[in-house]
């Protein structure tokens, strides 16, 4: 095992006496990290209309961000460890405004996905080095709140994102999006600076490449397989994809078992508290950002709430985060990682379940609940499971264990997306074609069928149709919400047994307080 390294401070001086400035900082580089992808929900209309985007040009831009954003951050969560931690910060922030400046000008589909791909490569360098340095520079007895605040970040930024996206569109075109990050990249660049303390692994020695590329490789053969199978088909693309995928997850276990200095010590998934953290926030986070992602889609479409409004009514997510924050933190350290993780993944299968009843006369007081269940849900649960993981890397390999904590995060926000939107998609589709295929001709419907916004549109269309009208019109759009409506219960009751699958799986794995601690790999403690 490599030798585990203090700077001077450490070693001298006790923690290092800025820390909680640097939390500041770290904290807000993974703020605008979560926001790229949470405020393009309320942006996609509007980019959709201006740049005439297909169904599959609007699956690229995310696409873009996610691929390389869940692919790399393994492997430069180890170059951080072994170069500089501060410096990958930083270098990811500057890669991440540059990305930023070129979507904000950007009036071409391929540039926006360049744009989107690029942030996604700073948003890879970002994150492992926000963990591994906050686990470096806090020692182990406050760890754990250093995490629940780094984890209510990201709670917050789920709804801060359509927001400040809302807010923006009010008056700017959906490019000022993609400019909001640069100032705060750039204050975070000047913060890592000033207050952020340097940190790397002494006598780390090779980095394993081979590895590092395997787990390129299979880790984004997987996403793009998860993302674009549900939606357009299993054609000869994704099922390549997946194949890739699963002969690289082989290929990665096999080399990392024999390779003396492993890139993942893929072992640690023999150990109940790694792996049950691991499944735990995997399986949270498909739930939380697929009910999420339709959930805004019925404010937006249905309700007909504007980008600004939608994102006003996502903040009670964000408050329930820091409540929830709040009492992992003074009950965790009594109760233990179990008796917070699981309950927490039962409120958030019963938020998820509670939208079974969605009908089209839903209001946003139906969709309360959920946010609020969802978001206490998220701040009691995924703190202590995050700090599970990283306590399961000895401090030389911080990057490598926040690569791994923050690839479980996207893979699980990526199937959430990807399979209960394809769902919630099949659903509309049907639930339409019964409820308006008699009435409605062929040459409107199928247009219609493609999703809630192109049926509003095509409504729009016929109301000014000489051979429409508003009354077709108006039951076209009556058979579009009560279609999504339908889907959107239809989707929930798939989502929340998924979630609750999940809570009694990771119940089963996570040991008792009595024998969770970690023997192997475990970091020191300071």
């Amino acid at each position: 095992m490599p030798l585990v390294t203090r700077t001077p401070l450490e070693k001298n001086a006790g923690p290092y006496p800025r820390r909680w400035f640097a939390l500041i900082v770290l904290c807000l580089s993974l703020l605008i990290v979560v926001m790229a992808n949470t405020s393009l929900i309320v942006a996609a209309p509007d980019m959709t209309r201006d740049l005439r985007l297909s169904s599959s040009d609007l699956q690229w831009v995310i696409d873009g961000y996610t691929v390389p954003y869940a692919a790399l951050m393994l492997v430069l969560g180890a170059i951080g460890d072994k170069y500089s931690r501060r410096g990958a910060l930083i270098a990811g922030l500057l890669i991440f405004a540059g990305g930023s400046v070129l979507g904000s000008q950007a009036d071409r589909t391929n540039l926006v996905i360049t744009a989107r791909a690029i942030m996604g490569l700073g948003a890879a360098v970002v994150m492992p080095a926000t963990l591994s340095l906050l686990v470096a520079t806090f020692p182990r007895r406050e760890r754990a709140k250093a995490i629940t605040a780094w984890t209510a970040t990201s709670g917050l930024a789920i709804a801060v994102g359509p927001l400040v996206a809302g807010w923006l569109m009010e008056d700017h075109a959906w490019g000022s999006t993609f400019l909001i990050n640069i100032p705060i990249a750039l204050l975070a660049v000047i913060g890592a600076l000033a207050l952020v303390p340097p940190s790397r692994a002494e006598a780390m020695g090779r980095i394993d490449y081979v590895g590092g590329l395997l787990s390129i490789v299979s880790v984004g053969s997987l996403v793009y397989a998860i993302i674009e199978g549900p939606h357009f088909g299993w054609g000869a693309g994704p099922v390549a994809a997946a194949v890739v995928a699963g002969v690289g997850f082989v290929a990665f276990t096999v080399w990392e078992l024999r390779h003396p200095h492993p890139m993942l010590d893929v072992r640690k998934f023999t150990l109940r508290p790694f792996s049950g953290s691991m499944i735990a926030v995997l399986f949270f986070f498909f739930g939380a950002f697929g009910s999420i992602y339709y959930s805004t889609q019925f404010l937006q479409f249905v309700l007909g709430y504007d980008p600004l409004e939608t994102g006003i009514r996502l903040l009670p997510l964000a408050g329930a985060v820091f409540v929830g924050a709040a009492v992992t933190a003074r009950l965790a350290p009594r109760l233990g990682v179990k008796a917070m993780v699981v309950p927490g993944m039962a409120l958030g299968a019963l938020g998820v379940l509670l939208l079974t009843q969605i009908d089209e006369g839903s209001t946003y007081t139906a969709f309360l609940p959920t946010l609020l269940l969802l978001g206490f849900a998220i701040g009691l649960s995924v703190s202590p499971a995050t700090d599970t993981i990283m306590g399961s890397f000895p401090e030389s390999e911080l990057g490598v264990g926040g690569g791994a904590n923050d690839t479980a995060l996207e893979l699980g926000g990526s199937l959430g997306i990807a399979v209960l939107g394809s769902l919630l998609a099949t659903a509309y589709k049907d639930k339409l074609g019964a409820l308006a295929g008699g009435h409605v001709p062929a040459e409107v419907l199928d247009p219609a069928r493609e999703s809630v916004g192109g049926g509003l549109a095509v409504a729009g269309q016929v109301a000014k149709s000489p051979s429409g009208g508003p009354e077709q019109a108006q039951a076209l759009v009556d058979a579009v919400n009560e279609s999504f409506a339908h889907a959107v219960a239809h989707t929930s009751l798939v989502g929340g047994v998924i979630m609750a699958v999940g809570a009694l799986t990771v119940l089963a794995v996570l040991p008792g307080r009595r024998t969770g601690r970690l023997q192997e790999g475990a970091a020191e403690d300071r």
